[in-house]
């Protein structure tokens, strides 16, 4: 790792680009864009690593906009080629091309789902030198043949580890193959795993691996601990939230969820608890998505409730907080989305909610990362099972407490209870006192002979039974036996008919059968043949032979 220069002018940018990043306000390159940017501008490829917030964008977008400075587009054939894996990263780095190159006189166009078609076909007629895309809105351009990619001088595969995790792998396959070979190909990510090494290997030539830091890492100007909740039903998460967050001197943050629906359902939350929150994920319209990351960067919205669409590379520059609601599913998330704090230097904290059944992923976590994370506690965090506040859904209810009966059992059988279950209440009837069902221990027990003791009669078992059920059954009897006296007098002519047809029925086939047997004999065989009647042609007598002609 060679040592960080003191400013932009010594890694041979033009004077145009060194006066649009002083006016942007950058005056010292972070580590990768000091190693990246002078050997994108020698024409080699490079796979960059580094954490999360150091700056990966401007690594390849300052010295693709001095490259492009030489030549002109043509149409429907784009200069430069961009993927990336959301509509909000993709976004971000076509503001980028227009704060640095405002200097110089070049065309872009930004290809993502959620945009009219033919907005973006008019802006590839005209002829864009760079192209910004999501994978799938990229070869849909293409299959309808309003894109041609045979021009592509320098392509950038922009969070490529998010890219396996959404599955665009054979997208971008696709892709490349339909690309020159000639091609400058630059490769950036956070965490580099094994899949993606084996595919920078198939389409990098020769590549300069630029790692600033070790992968999977943390910056260190970001404090990250854990919060214990007692259980994972959602009502002890999202009340473990809320005092998290007040006891925080938050200016800003955001909330990371593994699932859109708990999404929805937080942001919901929190507003009906005075927070000033919003949802953002994939399944909202685009002009909502934008809306509201806007709001969240001008100061207008405190928290931004979110799914990992706002965890690759988004770059709000000031995020004091993040929260995750539960730990991701994948270990190398974990990274990505608390490095939307503590950005450019500055300070951030990271707080994750870890119920007994995430202490597997909280080990991933910890491994990947090689930090042991410490527990917080704060006032107001449950320390035992809520009950229920009346305000969450159904389906919500009966998968929580499931969750909170495994969760009491499993701490019973481990714990202090020593596996005993303790006894429960039985529901009084109305004037009652409330009695306890007897525990497991005072059940009869099975004879010395293995026989089960006599079970008491149900008079016995059943003394209250209810009175309003037995008195419904015996009116539905009632009206059941009426029914059938009905149906007998209204039908009773038609079964006399139905009978008298049938027996009339029975009489002519028995009559048949007798006369058959008279005229066949007991026990000769059926002969078949013409019988009495024989026709006339069998009756006449044969013709006379004509005599023969003679020699």
């Amino acid at each position: 790792m060679t040592d960080t220069p003191a400013s932009f002018d010594a890694l041979g940018l033009s004077p145009e680009l060194l006066q649009a990043i002083n006016e942007a306000g950058y005056a010292t390159p972070t580590p990768i864009q000091a190693q990246a940017i002078p050997v994108v501008l020698q024409g080699r490829d490079v796979l960059g690593i580094a954490q999360t917030g150091t700056g990966k964008t401007a690594s390849f977008t300052l010295p693709m906009i001095d490259i492009l400075s030489r030549g002109r587009a043509k149409a429907r054939m784009p200069r430069t080629l961009i993927l990336e894996p959301t509509r909000e990263l993709a976004a971000q780095v076509a503001e980028s091309f227009d704060k640095y190159g405002k200097n110089h006189k070049l065309t872009k166009a930004l290809l993502i789902g959620g945009v009219s078609f033919a907005d973006q076909d008019a802006l590839l007629t005209q002829g864009v030198d760079v192209l910004i895309a999501t994978p799938g809105r990229l070869l849909d351009h293409f299959e309808r043949g309003k894109l041609l990619l045979s021009g592509v001088q320098v392509m950038v595969v922009d969070e490529a580890d998010r890219m396996l995790d959404m599955g665009f792998i054979p997208d971008i396959e696709r892709i490349f193959k339909l690309t020159p070979f000639t091609r400058q190909t630059l490769f950036f990510s956070a965490t580099m795993p094994p899949e993606i090494t084996r595919l920078t290997e198939a389409f990098l030539s020769n590549p300069a691996r630029i790692e600033a830091s070790r992968p999977a890492t943390t910056a260190t100007t970001i404090t990250a601990r854990i919060v214990r909740t007692p259980s994972g039903d959602p009502r002890t998460r999202r009340a473990a939230l809320r005092a998290v967050i007040k006891g925080c001197a938050i200016k800003n943050g955001i909330i990371f969820c593994n699932r859109k629906t708990d999404v929805d359902v937080v942001a919901k939350s929190l507003q009906r608890h005075g927070f000033n929150a919003a949802p953002i994920h994939g399944d909202l319209e685009q002009r909502v998505r934008m809306q509201t990351l806007d709001r969240f960067k001008q100061g207008e919205l405190q928290l931004l409730v979110a799914s990992d669409v706002a965890a690759r590379g988004l770059d709000i520059p000031d995020v004091s907080h993040v929260f995750n609601y539960e730990p991701p599913r994948h270990a190398d998330d974990y990274v990505h989305r608390i490095g939307r704090t503590g950005r450019a230097g500055r300070k951030g904290e990271a707080f994750t909610l870890v119920a007994p059944e995430d202490d597997r992923s909280l080990g991933a976590i910890e491994k990947l990362t090689g930090q042991k994370l410490e527990a917080s506690e704060f006032e107001g965090v449950p320390t035992e099972r809520l009950a229920d506040d009346g305000r969450s859904s159904g389906r919500e209810r009966s998968r929580g407490g499931r969750g909170r009966e495994r969760g009491d059992g499993e701490r019973r059988g481990r714990g202090g209870d020593r596996g005993e279950r303790a006894p429960r209440a039985v529901e009084a009837a109305p004037g009652e006192e409330q009695a306890e069902r007897p525990a497991r221990a005072e059940r009869p027990e099975r004879s010395e002979r293995g026989e089960r003791p006599e079970r008491a009669p149900r008079e016995a078992r059943e003394p209250r039974r209810d009175e309003g059920r037995r008195e419904e059954g015996r009116r539905d009897e009632s009206r059941r036996d009426e029914g059938r006296r009905d149906e007998r007098r209204d039908g009773g002519r038609r079964d006399e008919y139905r009978g008298e047809g049938r027996r009339d029925d029975a009489r002519r086939d028995d009559g048949r059968r007798d006369e058959g047997r008279r005229e066949r004999g007991p026990r000769e065989p059926e002969v078949l043949g013409f019988g009495d009647d024989l026709p006339a042609f069998l009756q006449a007598p044969p013709a006379p032979k004509k005599p023969s002609r003679g020699n």
